[in-house]
């Protein structure tokens, strides 16, 4: 793989200013932000008020302990716009999630905060990569989800060529990877797995394209994943971090020189990591559940936004701004097994050290009288046969019960008989009849 690390110069100066430097910027920043929020937003001057803080009060980056949180449920309360602290006249753009589990949150962006997400995008390809010039086969979703728009004003903003195929269409992807040799790709990585199959299936091998980085995001995936797509492409793959009620992709993004976790661009977030149950602000170090305050949104503020992500932060390394370890799971994806905690990255590290098994799986969860059972699905790969991929699922089971201390059951299903997913990956199918 190609060394693609920054030339002296190619970075923001922010990216290597001192501690001391951030710090003074991060606070004046956020006394704007919280300002702006309560002056404009009544949800905020509500939960403000009701929680005993003014403000003024916020004078130091630790005052920001004493405000409350938001929660995605406040968002979609607020629906559509009364999160927005403009008039609507002044958003240019509005993006919303799929609303699958009820009211979609909207978010919306003055011109302002489209430039300066592209930006931060911009930042997030530099650091995975990505130089002026390069071309980028953008395979994000276009549309209300914020990852095809987001990942394609910060690719024209670095002064990347940009193919807007967006998902879908796999036997296309490939042909237009093949004629137009793009040096970059930005996909979920549930997708790009897809992709990489039908290359084999066409007869092409995945390690002779022209692609030099992978920059994957919109779900957790583990180490593992990242050494099966270097492998399997002879590229580099980068973690990229975001959600629409804070920016969208390009709040944080792995530099390709260390891939040691991603940089937080902690001069437009601030992030906190908290006590999933108690809410308590968490030592850098520690594991908890990721918050984010922006520092500098016009349209919609977001103070102390749960991301429901479980993460900790790590000093700086090629960057001044601090680390976020790749995200493990989220609080919502959580499966409780009989008195276990246990998250689909977890299965999913252990299918990647089973050579006959494929990443392609999900966790079924079905209930037998009163007890939680789970299923893995899991595809075996082209090449295993059928007797050693059955023999491979029972050494899965094995490994789950020793590593996460669970008793799974496993099924050794045929090659493409996994749903596949043209953006995230719905890992988690709740059978479970409601109570």
């Amino acid at each position: 793989m190609d060394d693609l690390s920054p030339r002296p110069g190619d970075l923001d100066a922010i990216e290597t200013a001192s501690i001391d430097e951030l710090r003074a910027l991060q606070t004046e920043r956020l006394r704007w932000t919280v300002r702006h929020a309560y002056d404009h937003v009544p949800h905020y001057r509500v939960s403000f008020d009701a929680a005993g803080v003014h403000p003024d009060d916020v004078r130091e980056l630790s005052d920001l302990a004493r405000l409350p949180f938001t929660a995605k449920a406040d968002l979609r309360d607020n629906y559509p716009f009364g999160m927005f602290a403009v008039p609507r006249e002044q958003v240019v753009r509005l993006h919303a999630s799929s609303g699958t589990t009820g009211k979609p949150t909207v978010v919306g962006y003055t011109r302002a905060d489209v430039d300066m997400w592209a930006d931060v995008v911009a930042r997030s390809i530099r650091a995975a990569g990505g130089r002026a010039g390069h071309v980028l086969h953008n395979a994000y979703g276009y549309g209300l989800f914020t990852g095809g728009l987001g990942a394609h004003y910060g690719a024209e903003r670095l002064g990347c060529t940009v193919v807007p195929v967006s998902g879908g269409m796999t036997e296309r992807q490939v042909q237009l990877i093949l004629d137009f040799r793009p040096d970059l790709v930005m996909v979920t990585p549930s997708y790009m797995l897809s992709v990489v199959d039908e290359m084999e299936r066409q007869g092409v091998d995945p390690r002779s394209t022209s692609l030099k980085v992978g920059i994957f995001g919109a779900e957790p995936w583990t180490n593992d994943m990242r050494r099966e797509m270097e492998e399997r492409l002879d590229m580099h793959a980068v973690d990229i971090y975001g959600l629409s009620e804070v920016i969208g992709p390009g709040v944080a993004s792995e530099c390709v020189e260390t891939k040691d976790g991603l940089h937080v661009w902690e001069d437009h977030f601030y992030p906190e990591v908290v006590d999933p149950v108690t809410g308590e602000v968490l030592p850098d170090g520690e594991e908890g559940e990721l918050v984010f305050t922006s520092l500098t949104k016009q349209a919609m503020p977001v103070i102390r936004y749960r991301t429901r992500d479980l993460t900790r932060l790590l000093p700086g390394t090629a960057r001044t701004m601090r680390r976020m370890e790749k995200i493990t799971g989220r609080t919502d994806d959580m499966i409780i097994l009989r008195g276990v905690n246990l998250f689909p990255t977890q299965i999913e590290e252990l299918i990647l050290r089973t050579p006959e098994l494929s990443p392609h799986f999900q966790c079924v969860l079905t209930r037998e009288g009163n007890l939680d059972s789970l299923t893995v699905l899991v595809e075996r790969r082209d090449h295993a046969a059928p007797g050693a991929a059955a023999e491979a699922g029972v050494r899965l089971r094995q490994l789950v019960k020793a590593s996460i201390g669970v008793s799974v059951a496993v099924d050794v299903v045929e090659p493409d008989a996994v749903e596949r997913s043209l953006g995230k990956m719905r890992r988690i199918v709740d059978r479970r009849p409601s109570r």
